[in-house]
Order: C-alpha cells, then sequence, then structure tokens
C-alpha cells in the first residue's frame, strides 16, 4: 500500500519561554520530536514545517496543539516536554491496541482526561462515562448515581485534578459523610486527620493511583488538596474549588443542602452515590434521594446515572451486583405480605 505523504505548518507564536520550552536550546527538541514521531521537522523563524507520512505528520501535529494549550496554563521546561510527548504518543497507541482502531489520534488525546504518574492515560471507558465526564465539563454541578465500581469516584478526581492542573480552580477538596462517627468526631483519639482516615480512605486511594506519592503529600500539606468529612463543611464559603463529595447517599437532607449551598465562584462540585446503600439510621432521610427530585429541573445541574453494565472493575463484580439484585427481589417477592394480609394477621 503507497504511504501518503504529507506537509503541515505550525506557528508557535514568538520567541518566550514557551517557545524554548517546545523546541529546546539549540533546537535539541526538534532533533528529539524528529526521531520519535518518526518525521521530518524544519525550523523556519517561529514556525515549524513538518513533513513525513501523513498519520505521523498529524500524530505530532496533535501532540503540538495539546501542548501548547498546557503551556497557556504552566511552565514546563524543555525536558517537561519531551517528557509529555512520551506520555502523549503512549496513551495513543494504547488506545489504538485497546479501543477503536481507526479512529482519529486528535478525538483519541481529546479523550484523556489525565495521565498518571504510572504513565496510565485515564479515560471514560462506557458511554455513561463519556456522558458523565461531559457533564463535569459543562456544568457547576454534577450528580453521579449509581453502583460500586462504575468509575464515579474515580472519574470525578480525575478532572478534578485536570482542572487543578489546567489552571481551573485553586484547590480540590474531597469529603464524605463519616456515618458511622455521626458528627461526634471529638470523642475519637487522635488529630483530625487521624480521626478521620478511616472514613476517606477510598479518596486517598483515589489520589495517590492518579498522582505519585511525594507530589500527592506536597499538596495536602500545602492544602492544595484538602480531605476532609462533610461535618466540617459547614460555615464555609467554596470558592475556585473543585469539591467532590462522594457517597452522598449517606449524607442527611440537612447535610446535603449545607453542602450545596457552601458552593461559591469559580467552583464545581460532583456528587457521588449509590442509593441502594444506604448506612443511615432508619429515621434519617437520604439528602441524595430528595436531590434527586428537588433539583432535577435546575439549569446547571446533571444527573448522569450509571447501571451495571457501566461497571469497570474485574468482570466478575458485575455480575455479583446482579446477583444480589436478583436475590434481594425474590426475597422481597417471596416473603412480602399485602397490607391486608398483614392486618388480618394483627387482628388474629
Amino acid at each position: 500500500m503507497e504511504k501518503v505523504l504529507a506537509e503541515e505548518r505550525i506557528d508557535l507564536g514568538r520567541y518566550d519561554e514557551r517557545f524554548y520550552a517546545i523546541v529546546g536550546r539549540g533546537d535539541e527538541n526538534i532533533k528529539f520530536f524528529s526521531k520519535f514521531f518518526d518525521v521530518r521537522i524544519v525550523p523556519r523563524g517561529t514556525e515549524l514545517i513538518i513533513k513525513g507520512e501523513e498519520d505521523k505528520v498529524r500524530e505530532f501535529v496533535n501532540f503540538l496543539k495539546a501542548v501548547l494549550k498546557r503551556l497557556e496554563h504552566e511552565r514546563l521546561t524543555a525536558e517537561e516536554v519531551k517528557e509529555y510527548a512520551k506520555q502523549f504518543l503512549k496513551s495513543v497507541e494504547a488506545y489504538k491496541i485497546e479501543e477503536q482502531p481507526g479512529r482519529e489520534e486528535k478525538e483519541l488525546e481529546e479523550e484523556v482526561i489525565l495521565i498518571t504518574h504510572r504513565k496510565k492515560a485515564i479515560v471514560p471507558k462506557t458511554e455513561t462515562q463519556k456522558k458523565y465526564v461531559e457533564a463535569i465539563k459543562k456544568n457547576d454541578i454534577v450528580f453521579g448515581i449509581g453502583p460500586a465500581g462504575t468509575g464515579k469516584t474515580y472519574l470525578a478526581m480525575a478532572m478534578a485534578l485536570q482542572h487543578l492542573k489546567e489552571g481551573k480552580v485553586n484547590k480540590i477538596i474531597l469529603t464524605r459523610p463519616a456515618v458511622e462517627a455521626g458528627e461526634k468526631l471529638g470523642f475519637l483519639p487522635g488529630t483530625i486527620a487521624e480521626k478521620v482516615h478511616p472514613y476517606l480512605t477510598p479518596l486517598y486511594d483515589a489520589l495517590y493511583d492518579m498522582v505519585d506519592y511525594d507530589k500527592a503529600n506536597y499538596m495536602l500539606e500545602r492544602n492544595i488538596i484538602e480531605i476532609a468529612p462533610l461535618a466540617f463543611m459547614r460555615g464555609r464559603t467554596l470558592n475556585d474549588a473543585f469539591i467532590i463529595l462522594d457517597e452522598a447517599q449517606n449524607a442527611t437532607r440537612d447535610q446535603m443542602k449545607m453542602f450545596l449551598t457552601r458552593i461559591g465562584f469559580g467552583s464545581k462540585a460532583v456528587i457521588t452515590g449509590d442509593v441502594t446503600q444506604i448506612d443511615l439510621p432508619k429515621k434519617k432521610e437520604s439528602g441524595l434521594i430528595e436531590a434527586m427530585e428537588v433539583l432535577k429541573n435546575i439549569e446547571g445541574i446533571e444527573f448522569i446515572f450509571f447501571k451495571q453494565t457501566d461497571v469497570v472493575r474485574h468482570p466478575i463484580v458485575a455480575k455479583i451486583i446482579n446477583a444480589y439484585e436478583q436475590y434481594e427481589k425474590a426475597k422481597e417477592q417471596s416473603s412480602g405480605k399485602t397490607e391486608e394480609e398483614e392486618s388480618k394477621e394483627g387482628q388474629d
């Protein structure tokens, strides 16, 4: 099959930090990119002329556009741009193998939310996950509701880190209700961090999976990322923050209202939960269930509902969830009695 050749021109704008971050001093990055992307790159002033096989030229141009976009929000050294090139190409290659062959590299790159410190590309894997990510991009408040293993919290964390990286927010706040301890955390031994750590472990797990341990701890120590129980949100106004409320089915009505009214200017909130896993005392109604009814028609708030088919953990997890649901339904049907039957039994 005959190879199609192409030529593209990209103007980097002007001789500034951004320009030298891409080309490197003495054009050292140009030599690296030529070999790495297998294209011929000719620098002419601030313009780069890229020649070679059409798909490879397109791949390098997509990389350039992506790195230029990053450089609008953050400073990168020439070495860091080279590292990003490796991550970029790795994520594109991974998609070619694992996802849908023949898709455009630009489309693939746009779906990558984040590259983790282990060089793993985080991407939405199901249609519902794609809708969820799009909803987070477009709305100030998004509810992700569905069973365990559907990626609700994990993708929200990835989106939060992406927003922080791009300078769209100044901090990330991760919170969840500490149901077992109620609001009486003061009675537990240790510092606040030690008291709440058991309840917030899933959030720490997601964070450390995406960001290396030292960097994560640096951000936690400087309060760039804050992890706290829901009770600690009272009385605050949260501006320029990406806030994730996890396990929201265990938030009371008052806690949910309190949380939603904390959101300030420049902030975005994602609320995740599973209405089939409520651990609240029977007398307390879930704030998540009430919010689904109260807020369903408000512009700027979107609800995304996940199903068993969206489970992205080990394949057996979806089967386990389904088996339990079927078991509960069968149990209800076999032991269920009408109100009339129960009334007669009471009279007897």
